[in-house]
């Protein structure tokens, strides 16, 4: 997955509109982001994270705590993220559950969880069922190991490093799509076990013929 640009509005510090053209870093895909503590690296890192799963690059903030501060009370929290994968570019539009004034008449209302995705034939998923599922089985990674891969946050590194063997296995089996190679081996295993099983039941069949000879 390469992100090709990022918008952000009434999210974290932003309060209004702020897009970042990652086409405009250049075609090699390979991105810094650096900057002072404080700068909003970690913003940019949700921000990815919450487009596509809903939750953010840290298990220590919550989707619900994303709303800027100083965003107007009619400004609309929400995370647009286009990315091509596989040659083929996508739109995730996603905002989280929040409190805004009523619309009509007075009070506080709550603005509920929802995204769309816009698929490369221009048709659009919505709904938080439908749609996390779908960037689930796009991408080949759930949140949980894009954020132990595609993007660590700080501080996590170890924790893949740290898991166990299977867990690795099967989270490095899904990058880089290794299924083909996984299945060629368990078909090689098979036959191996069937020639073993023939040649076991061969050679037991010689030897009963070899007990009856005087």
């Amino acid at each position: 997955m390469k992100p090709l640009r990022l918008t952000m509005r009434a999210f974290g510090p932003y309060a209004g509109c702020q897009t970042i053209d990652f086409t405009r870093m250049g075609a090699n895909g390979l991105y810094l982001i650096s900057g002072d503590t404080g700068a909003g690296k970690t913003t940019i890192f949700d921000a990815v994270a919450f487009a596509l799963f809903g939750e953010t690059s840290g298990k220590d903030r919550e989707p619900k705590t994303l709303r800027s501060h100083f965003a107007g009370p009619q400004t609309k929290t929400a995370v647009t993220l286009e990315f091509v994968h596989a040659g083929k570019v996508y739109t995730v539009e996603r905002n989280p559950a929040y409190d805004r004034p009523a619309l009509r008449g007075t009070g506080i209302v709550e603005q509920k969880a929802d995204v769309c995705l816009t698929m490369p034939d221009a048709s659009v998923i919505s709904g938080v069922k439908d749609v996390s599922p779908k960037i689930e089985s796009i991408l080949g990674v759930s949140y949980q190991q894009f954020t132990q891969t595609a993007m660590i946050a700080q501080g996590k590194f170890r924790d893949l490093l740290l898991s166990k063997p299977k867990e690795r296995q099967e989270i490095f089996r899904r990058i880089f799509n290794t299924d083909i190679y996984r299945r060629i081996q368990e078909r090689i295993g098979a036959q191996y076990r069937e020639l073993k099983n023939s040649i076991e039941n061969e050679y037991g069949q010689v030897s009963r013929h070899a007990a009856s000879i005087h």
